[in-house]
């Protein structure tokens, strides 16, 4: 079965479901209606179903259909299981978003960054200081350490879009695994000069390890939040 065919169907309907095509606690037309909606087969639509209940939007029931358990949210939602890019994260959260690189450069890791992003010693990285505006507020300053065998050729240019879908579309890499740490920190000078802290004096920072298909790890980032517009959450079921 061609994965384009049911991914294309998962992607309409989640699009359907954000823009509340779908609302909160309604169903989705029946298996039927989406077989002859979409002009694919019974399995097709099955693993669009699937796609969007491990992602949350969707829940079978029993007796009623598939119920839309999506619920759009003042705050920036980021899923603790799933790997994204914050361009994608903000287009789930019906979010427009504009990053502003404010620093890149290149380094050698020396020990001391060895020791705090995992990257060997000697290994060359580009760095970058990215602030991140949704709906035009400065809401997230990002420090990405990126391995230049891996993400090639990256320039600042690029890094005000999506690196992810840069490495994906262009460099052809496949990126397959995050390790995430989570701290609230006291908010530094470079903090308080390029975001909207609004008086806190604190961020919740989201520390990524990122490994491509090979297991070689290609990023390291801090992700600094404004505390009041983020929530992150898990997806969690029952095993009997």
């Amino acid at each position: 079965m061609p994965a384009a065919k049911y991914d294309s169907i998962y992607q309409s309907l989640r699009h359907a479901i954000e823009n509340q095509e779908y609302p909160y606690q309604k169903t989705l037309p029946s298996e039927h209606q989406l077989i002859q909606i979409y002009d694919c087969s019974r399995n097709t639509v099955r693993r669009a179903i699937a796609k969007l209940a491990e992602q949350g939007y969707v829940q079978s029931v029993r007796g009623k259909g598939v119920v839309v358990l999506y619920r759009r949210q003042e705050q920036m939602q980021f899923t603790i299981s799933g790997v994204e890019s914050m361009k994608e994260a903000a287009a789930r959260n019906g979010q427009t978003l504009y990053t502003k690189v404010i620093y890149f450069t290149e380094l050698v890791v020396d020990q001391a960054l060895s020791e705090r992003t995992g990257f060997p010693e000697g290994s060359e990285v580009y760095y970058t200081q990215r602030v991140r505006y949704l709906d035009g507020e400065a809401l997230i300053l990002d420090h990405n350490y990126f391995l230049k065998e891996i993400v090639r050729n990256l320039s600042a240019k690029i890094a005000e879009g999506s690196v992810y879908e840069y490495m994906e579309h262009t460099l052809g890499e496949t990126i397959m695994t995050t390790r995430r740490r989570y701290t609230v920190e006291k908010a530094t000078q470079l903090d308080r000069r390029n975001i909207d802290l609004r008086g806190y004096n604190c961020l919740m920072v989201v520390s990524n390890q990122t490994y491509n298909k090979d297991g070689i790890q290609f990023e390291y980032t801090d992700s600094r939040h404004r505390p009041d517009r983020f929530v992150f959450y898990e997806l969690a079921q029952r095993k009997k």
